[in-house]
């Protein structure tokens, strides 16, 4: 199991297009990962639940991965969301 903590860095968080990219990125991996906001937590590989946790900009989440290619996978996901998706908002 690997974790890592990171803040969401753009204005709007995890809305639809940002989510898009994250579940993207997360499924190029063979490892189980998840998001958790405030003790929720929700399959990183799910928009719906990614959407689910309502996650806004400058909120701190917690990205988990257990698997083959565990710390990759997280180390590349906190990597897109400090990065604020590229986004210019």
């Amino acid at each position: 199991m690997y974790v890592k903590d990171v803040v969401v860095q753009n204005q709007v968080g995890l809305h639809a297009r940002p989510a898009t990219f994250f579940i993207q990125k997360a499924n190029e991996f063979k490892s189980s990962i998840w998001v958790e906001k405030d003790e929720r937590r929700a399959n990183a590989k799910s928009l719906l639940g990614v959407l689910s946790l309502g996650i806004m900009g400058g909120t701190s989440i917690k990205i988990i991965a257990g698997g083959p290619d565990e710390e990759k996978a997280v180390n590349e996901l906190a990597k897109l969301v400090e990065s604020g998706f590229a986004e210019t908002e």
